[in-house]
């Protein structure tokens, strides 16, 4: 019944007609509906560390991606690369195999994601390109130290158990390398295919098209900014806005104001910024930011006593952590349609600015007060990012082009790389040093993210997290339990050597590979290692050669997680992100598997003779 489940979820992954993780929750029910599973075996999986820390790692992903981090040390890769599409596809290959030496495939994969997509936007391809061998040679690195991988800690450990010396921090890694080169050679020829069918190039410009940026190039808003200081012995201090009436007198828009606390370390000011509305008391030292004609500012200037501060301000300076623009469009049967600006009263429905009108591809941005609207406007507001946000709820009278979540959270990160960076450094150091399990240091770097501002809020960690990704491991993995209560385990191992036993020693050592191979495309790989070592001691132990050999083969077929999504958490992670099926697994991965074996069969022999 378990191989019987089993089949239907292989057909169902490789048709594609539902989702990956409607398929692998459907596979879990069946466990437990059929007895196989306890309701608590069936639900562990969601418990499971190596889940909490996947979802940790989008989160530290999120805020590599933010903070533009991830984009500086996409630059400083394609400066290396230079012009080569080629030199680029082996040097990311590289690098990702050099880290992955060091720590987790899983933490590998999501830690250089954001950095391989920024890659492939900046130069106009597709992620899909990089995505799987990023997954791929994140796999093999875990053959190139003793701790890049649990499978080689399992069978290092089990071989102490049985009386012989622990393997060396170094003892696999002629295997790793060679896997390595293998997997380069392979891919860096089969790039082109990897790319699935319908996926098209991408183009770093148009990746962003509505971004703040962008918005305010294309409304020209450069020009019609002005900044202005007010001094402390100006008439203005100390007044509401409300009381001052500037829009009415002087035809300006004050847009926003920024000032600097007095409170707290003097060395170190913190600079405020707000958006302008009625209620806005106007002190001493304020920045205020206008928008409208020079002519008009110089005659609130002269009124007030102010101080020019700059003229033609950059737009982007109307972009803050608090503070942002984005464009609407009214609906057909929005109420604001054939009423002026001035009557719609829109900063009183909604806190928010109107700076500007493109009408039919022209930008109106002076007297729009007197402008009457009209069906096919677009509406570039200012305002708080939490008003934005607010106002892409509304449906019936506008609505928000883009994403002003996203862009939100850019704006919130924008400056802390560095952070990001020093966060990422202490995760690696962590995890590498053992001082916490991975799955603690992961958390610790989530949290430090959003507590540091990298990633804006809990919301936005929540949005980040790749919900199809962990529902499908977490079903998945209970897999392993399932077949070891069954008896399928024990099944498959006695069959093997009852078959291949006449085949001597190089005959068993394949079957072991072949069979921890096969079961690792569907259930983890430390379960896998976990099921098959056992097995491989005995059976080198029965057959009086090498135990080395066969538990060196136990790790290394476990590791060779190429052909199903669900094969290895980092092939779920690429699989969404990359719009990959099971199909594409299968097309890229069972040839690479069957390269693989039969170098392994020649090179562990070899290296670790029976």
């Amino acid at each position: 019944m378990t191989f019987g489940i089993l089949s239907i979820t292989i057909v169902l992954f490789m048709t594609n007609r539902l989702r990956a993780d409607l398929v692998a929750v459907l596979a879990l029910l069946a466990f437990v509906l059929v007895g196989i599973l306890e309701p608590v075996e069936a639900l562990v999986g969601f418990s499971n560390s190596v889940v909490i820390m996947i979802a940790g790692l989008f989160i530290v992903g999120a805020g590599i991606l933010r903070t533009g981090l991830a984009q500086m040390a996409g630059n400083l890769l394609l400066r290396y690369a230079g012009d080569s599409e080629k030199r680029l596809f082996i040097l990311l290959l590289l690098i990702v195999a050099f880290v992955g030496a060091f720590m987790s495939n899983t933490g590998t994969v999501a830690l250089m994601m954001p950095i391989v997509v920024s890659i492939a936007i900046s130069i106009g391809s597709s992620p899909s390109k990089y995505l799987l061998p990023l997954s791929y040679i994140a796999s093999f690195s875990g053959l190139l130290t003793l701790i890049a991988s649990p499978p080689n800690l399992i069978v290092s450990q089990l071989l102490v158990d049985n009386g012989f010396e622990k393997l060396g921090f170094f003892q696999i890694t002629p295997i790793g390398l060679i896997g390595v080169f293998v997997g380069i050679v392979y891919l860096f020829f089969m790039r082109h295919r990897i790319v699935p069918k319908g996926m098209r190039k991408t183009n770093g410009e148009a990746s962003h098209p509505l971004s703040p940026k962008q918005l305010a190039k294309d409304y020209k808003l450069g020009g019609t900014l002005l900044q202005v200081n007010v001094p402390e012995d100006s008439s203005m201090v100390g007044q509401r806005l409300s009381q001052l009436k500037i829009p009415a007198r002087f035809q300006l828009c004050i847009l926003k104001i920024e000032r600097k606390s007095v409170e707290g370390i003097k060395f170190l000011p913190m600079t405020f910024q707000e958006m302008a509305g009625p209620s806005s008391i106007i002190e001493a030292n304020d920045i205020l930011y206008l928008q409208g004609t020079a002519e008009r500012v110089e005659d609130l200037i002269n009124e007030y006593g102010l101080l020019l501060v700059e003229q033609g301000s950059d737009a982007e300076k109307l972009v803050s952590k608090e503070l942002g623009i984005a464009e609407v469009l009214m609906t057909p049967h929005s109420r604001l349609i054939n009423k002026d600006i001035r009557s719609v009263r829109f900063r009183e429905m909604y806190n928010l600015n109107i700076i500007g009108i493109n009408r039919q591809g022209k930008q109106l941005l002076k007297d729009m007060s007197k402008q009457q609207l009209r069906f096919g406007d677009a509406l570039l507001v200012q305002g708080s990012w939490d008003s934005i946000e607010l106002l892409a709820k509304e449906t019936k009278d506008v609505v928000i082009v883009g994403q002003p979540k996203e862009h939100a959270s850019m704006a919130s990160a924008n400056g802390k790389a560095w952070v990001a960076g020093a966060i990422m450094l202490l995760m690696v150091t962590l995890m590498i040093s053992e001082v916490f399990p991975a799955v603690i240091s992961v958390l610790i770097a989530a949290v430090l993210m959003i507590l540091t501002g990298c990633v804006r809020n809990m919301d936005d960690a929540y949005g980040q997290i790749n919900w199809e990704s962990i529902v499908l491991i977490a079903a998945m993995l209970p897999m392993a339990t399932a077949l070891e209560k069954s008896g399928g385990m024990q099944l498959l191992s006695e069959g093997m050597i009852q078959v291949l036993g006449g085949l001597g020693a190089i005959g068993v050592l394949g079957g072991i590979y072949l069979l921890t191979m096969v079961f690792g495309q569907f259930i983890s790989n430390t379960a896998t290692a976990v099921l098959f070592a056992p097995i491989a001691m005995s059976a080198a132990i029965s057959l009086n050669v090498n135990p080395y050999a066969f538990l060196i083969a136990v790790a290394v077929g476990a590791s060779m997680s190429f052909a199903t999504p669900v094969a290895s958490p980092t092939n779920a992670l690429v699989m969404t992100a990359g719009g990959y099926s099971f199909k594409d697994f299968a097309k890229i991965g069972i040839p690479l598997q069957i390269i693989m074996f039969v170098v392994m069969m020649i090179a562990i022999p070899l290296l670790f003779p029976l």
